[in-house]
Order: structure tokens, then C-alpha cells, then sequence
């Protein structure tokens, strides 16, 4: 296969916990393109964070879409913006949190995988709305 693509308006989400305050836009991952690595836009509702968490060997990605947030790495806190990347290193515990006043949206890249695309599709799928399709197709 010479390339994969992913078509946002038939793409799939789901959102790990019913509690969460994020969810995730499948876009590529082991299940769709026999990859080690997971591509996801990450949407966080206003006000919503991820649980704190941490990977054991796998880098993880953000760069922001739309929107603005936080940071919290080990302790240390850094502010998050449109355009903005950001690179977690293994063994960091961190959480990204929305501070801004409507959705943030980061395509979020973890190498490897780590279970994390399974984790993502065992929960509960995620309709989207109208804001977010006008979000990830750049209108």
C-alpha cells in the first residue's frame, strides 16, 4: 500500500470512559492500516482535561488545531495554543487540559501504540458535531 487516507466526515470517535471530557477522531492505527502507531484529533469539551497519565515507552505528539490549554508535565505547567506542538517523553506523567472558552483540538500522535488505539475503540462511539466537522475539514 503507497498511502492510506482518512475521510474526516466518515471518520469514527469514541471516548474511552462515559465520565471522560475528551474523545477521539480515529485516523490512523493498527486496525485500519497495520501500523505501530496511532493518529488521532483529540477533542477536548470546554473545560476538559484528560485523566493524569503516563506511557512506558511511548512518545506521545499534540499539536493544536484550534483552541488553547495547558500542559501539566512532572510538575510543570506550560500554556497551549493554535499552532502550538508539544512532545511527551516516556515515563512523564502529564495531563492536557482545555483553559479556552470553546473545544480544543490537537491531532495527537503516540509511538508506539502501547494498547492505545485499543483502549480508544473499546469505548463508547461519539457522534459528531457540527462544530467539530467545520473544526477538522479547515472552515
Amino acid at each position: 500500500m503507497a498511502f492510506s487516507a482518512a475521510n474526516i466526515a466518515k471518520a469514527k470517535a469514541f471516548r474511552i470512559s462515559p465520565k471522560d471530557t475528551n474523545y477521539f477522531v480515529m485516523l490512523f492505527d493498527k486496525e485500519t492500516d497495520a501500523i505501530d502507531n496511532i493518529f488521532v484529533i483529540e477533542i477536548f469539551k470546554t473545560g476538559g482535561a484528560t485523566p493524569p497519565n503516563e506511557h512506558a515507552s511511548a512518545h506521545e505528539f499534540f499539536h493544536v488545531l484550534h483552541g488553547e490549554g495547558v500542559a501539566r508535565c512532572d510538575g510543570k505547567t506550560l500554556s497551549i495554543k493554535t499552532g502550538d506542538s508539544l512532545l511527551l517523553h516516556p515515563g512523564s506523567e502529564h495531563v492536557i487540559e482545555n483553559t479556552g472558552a470553546g473545544k480544543l483540538y490537537t491531532l495527537t500522535v503516540m509511538i508506539p501504540n502501547e494498547g492505545f488505539a485499543e483502549l480508544i475503540r473499546g469505548g463508547e462511539p461519539v457522534e459528531l458535531d457540527a462544530e467539530d466537522i467545520r473544526v477538522l475539514q479547515g472552515k
